[in-house]
């Protein structure tokens, strides 16, 4: 007779961390560019990908 194993990946988890990172990066271009427009496309960056990195999480988390 066989048996159902469960798999479970860290997906979620370097998802999350590579998001991160990148909205990290975001966050350092708006703080670098603060009086110019550079800083409205690093709070976007920053805004996007760390949403992004929580749906990450919800989608892989098991």
């Amino acid at each position: 007779m066989a048996t159902e194993t469960e798999s479970t990946t860290d997906m979620g988890v370097g998802l999350a961390l590579a998001l991160g990172a990148v909205a990290t990066i975001g966050a350092l271009v708006m703080f670098t560019g603060a009086p110019d427009v550079t800083a409205a496309w690093g709070f976007a960056a920053a805004i996007g990908f760390s949403a992004l990195a929580v749906v990450g999480i919800h989608l892989y988390w098991d």
